[in-house]
Parts: structure tokens; C-alpha cells; sequence
């Protein structure tokens, strides 16, 4: 029967569990990744847009979320809120943090 079953040897002694300060530099390691990577550029873009926000004013060209380009007539500071002249005699309300960019003058004209 020993030809077909191989004889059990004792397994070698495990090795020593390592210090948790190996566990420690990779988690840290990990923290910058995270932050360096996802964290810091997310707030950097929404500190960018905060201050987009409040920088709107009567006459700017926008282009908001939804695809739409349209010259500012009213800014409601109270209730952030916006009305949009997308053409002569329509006029759209739009909330301001749906504007994604603020486009030079006369983009408007050249489209």
C-alpha cells in the first residue's frame, strides 16, 4: 500500500508572525495613495466650482450640465438660482450649481 500513498513527513515549523510595524508602513502607504490620488484632486475640483458659483454675474455665458448655452439676465443670490437667455424671448431658471463652465463673450454668436 506504500506505493500508492506517500509517507507523511512533519511539516517544517511556521515562520515567526512578523512585527505589526510592517502592517503599519503599508497601511500608511495606502492612506497617501488614497489621498494624493482620490481625495485631494475631488476637493480641489469641487473648491474650483465653489468659487465658479460665486463668481456668476449678469451678462456671463454659460454652459451648464445639460448641454445648454445661454447669456445670465437675472442672479438670485438668496435662493441660488439663475434665469438663462438661451434666445431672443426664452428664458430658462436654472439652479447655479448646474453650470459647469462660464464661456468667453460672444461664444453665443459664433455657435
Amino acid at each position: 500500500m506504500s506505493l500508492f500513498i506517500s509517507k507523511a513527513h512533519a511539516a517544517a515549523a511556521p515562520a515567526p508572525a512578523g512585527g505589526g510595524m510592517e502592517m503599519l508602513i503599508m497601511l500608511a502607504v495606502f492612506g497617501a495613495v488614497f489621498y494624493f490620488m482620490i481625495y485631494r484632486p475631488q476637493a480641489k475640483r469641487v473648491k474650483e466650482h465653489k468659487s465658479l458659483m460665486s463668481s456668476l454675474s449678469k451678462g456671463d455665458e454659460v454652459l451648464t450640465q445639460g448641454g445648454i448655452v445661454g447669456k445670465i439676465v437675472k442672479v438670485s443670490d438668496e435662493k441660488d438660482f439663475i434665469v438663462v437667455s438661451i434666445a431672443e424671448g426664452t428664458e430658462v431658471t436654472v439652479q447655479k450649481g448646474a453650470v459647469s463652465a462660464v464661456l468667453p463673450k460672444g461664444t453665443m454668436k459664433s455657435l
